[in-house]
């Protein structure tokens, strides 16, 4: 008799099998330019339960470029794992073939040729259209939104949300968590959560006085779907009072909470449940390491960390599904559930290709709604770029570059910051900057850009601690995003250290001198932690610079000699 591992197993093989087909498919039609909506939505009917995973969107309504990290280093048991594979050797892993549309799609190489072949990605309206088609062959499935919704953009800023809010509801997601979302303070969460036609699901959320969950984030909810009663478990975003501004929430605590997930997975199978998923925003890695201690969960639903991969990841029988970001992926997990267990699957990771999918009118008529009242402020020019301007990456990427300059020149400092953040389109040579761009990789409700004296010793301080917040062997204490990216000084880092010895070699760029940890040095940078943090935002500091430059050319980055990969 085979057993449910192998059946599991077999089921990964075929999802496997039909992923790589899928991907050969695109790269053919694509270049005869033959690919058809059809082409991207063809998929085998399976079992009896559908859910759609879509996550990390940060408020990208409209079509856009999106580069995947050509860095993705993995540490401890994930080193050499995925997603820690990148580009030829992800490609390789996959069978996919150079300059293809699944080489674009899922792969940094090549990007600005490939993206004036291939074109946009994204767009709400396109993801409206997938989505409907899904319902359309199998009407119970169950939209899942994996958080980082309501921020990133001009128009959620200025809107506080109300935008991304307004065309998620005409999406009709079954249920959603949550992460930058609470950056908008806990007033206007509420607020928001309150008039949600859906559910707003987190585990981890507790009252940060009475450690107790919070009522309007119940921990789970129950759907009857294709005959099979589903139990939706939401995992929320475990640090947010480390990584982002604690005072914005002080109601509210965190945590990753393996007990209290294991509690609420044994709870829900008491209740009935056959099939258990998990709507996470840990992170990859934090998944497979909660996969491999917490038993009863059938699929976990992965975001935070942006990872898009072409078939889900097996851990003991629980099944991990990345989805990517910025509404560049749609996917589809069709799932046997038999006497009150998941038996087997197909999967599929959908591209959103915006020239070939054709936009929900409803949809793209509610966008257009949202943007009216900000379109000359979001449409006008600030200059040019002659480099590609991307974000992903361990260590550094061409915005944050040029952030970074920015910061240094109008700041007037030695020594700038700009947080490893993930989230943010790409631009191709020869676009035009709007102020759109810009606020797609600057937007938040703390982007104050500080000017501040630190001393030497306090910087490696700094970057000793977010890189352990990155680099650490255990995947719980890895809290942060990617590296924190320095302008106007360079270092050494040997990943596999440990912390308060990663660090070396500290050099002030413009002097060639060592960083003296005894002297002070003017540091400008954003996205401080601090409550009542001073200075311009951060948006206005890039665009000044922008405008001055007319057209941005972004030399390569190699200030930081990294060690240990």
């Amino acid at each position: 008799m085979i057993s449910r591992r192998d059946f599991l197993q077999t089921s990964m093989a075929a999802s496997a099998i039909l992923g790589a087909s899928s991907f050969g498919n695109w790269a053919k039609l694509a270049a005869q330019q033959a690919l058809t909506q059809d082409q991207l939505l063809q998929f085998d009917t399976f079992g009896n339960v559908s859910l759609i995973h879509i996550t990390d969107i940060h408020a990208q309504l409209k079509p856009i470029y999106f580069r995947e990290p050509s860095i993705n280093i993995g540490v401890g048991g994930n080193k050499g794992a995925v997603p820690h594979v990148t580009g030829a050797d992800f490609r390789k892993l996959y069978g996919i073939d150079d300059g293809s549309a699944s080489h674009y799609a899922l792969s940094a190489g090549d990007f600005s040729a490939l993206a004036q072949a291939y074109g946009k990605v994204g767009g709400l309206d396109r993801m409206a259209t997938v989505i409907n088609a899904i319902r359309a062959d199998r009407p119970d499935a169950i939209l899942l939104d994996g958080g980082d919704t309501w921020h990133g953009s001009y128009t959620c800023y200025h809107t506080a949300g109300q935008d991304m809010v307004n065309v998620m509801n005409a999406l009709k997601p079954d249920a959603m968590t949550f992460h930058w979302e609470f950056t908008l303070g806990s007033a206007r969460v509420q607020e928001i959560v309150e008039s949600l036609p859906f559910a707003a699901l987190g585990q981890n959320i507790f009252d940060a006085e009475w450690d107790e969950p919070v009522e309007i984030f119940p921990p789970y909810k129950f759907f009857e779907r294709g005959g099979v009663k589903i139990a939706v478990i939401g995992q929320a975003f475990p640090y947010m009072p480390i990584a982002n501004p604690g005072w914005m929430f002080p109601e509210y605590s965190f945590g990753i909470r393996d007990e209290n997930m294991q509690a609420m997975v044994d709870e829900v199978r008491g209740q009935g449940a056959e099939l258990v998923v998990c709507l996470s925003h840990n992170g990859f890695d934090v998944d497979k390491k909660m996969a491999s201690r917490v038993t009863g969960i059938d699929v976990i639903l992965s975001g935070h960390t942006h990872d898009a991969l072409p078939e889900p990841v097996l851990v003991g029988e629980t099944i991990i599904v990345a989805s990517g970001s910025n509404g560049k992926f749609v996917s589809r997990v069709d799932l046997d559930v038999r006497d009150g267990r998941m038996m087997g699957f197909r999967h599929k990771l959908i591209p959103i290709f915006s020239d070939v999918i054709e936009p929900d009118k409803e949809v793209a008529t509610l966008i257009e709604e949202q943007r009216a009242p900000y379109l000359d402020q979001l449409t006008e020019v600030i200059g040019k770029t002659d480099s590609l301007l991307y974000r992903r990456g361990n260590f550094n990427g061409t915005w944050d570059d040029l952030i970074c300059d920015a910061l240094l020149s109008e700041r007037e400092a030695d020594i700038a910051m700009s947080p490893g953040v993930r989230w943010g389109p790409s631009l191709i040579p020869g676009q035009d900057i709007t102020r759109e761009d810009i606020f797609n990789v600057t937007s938040m409700t703390y982007g104050k850009a500080y000017r501040s004296e630190m001393t030497g010793e306090f910087i490696k301080v700094i970057l000793e601690d977010v890189a352990d917040n990155i680099f650490n062997p255990d995947p719980y204490y890895q809290q942060g995003g990617d590296m924190v990216r320095i302008g106007g000084m360079g270092y050494r880092i040997d990943i596999n250290q440990p912390q308060g010895s990663r660090i070396s070699d500290m050099t002030l760029l413009k002097t060639g001198e060592a960083i003296d940890p005894a002297k002070s040095y003017v540091v400008a940078g954003w996205a401080s932690v601090n409550e009542n943090t001073e200075g311009p935002e951060i948006w206005d500091v890039v665009e000044n610079h922008i405008r001055k430059l007319g057209t941005v050319s972004v030399a390569p980055n190699n200030s930081v000699q990294v060690i240990g990969a």
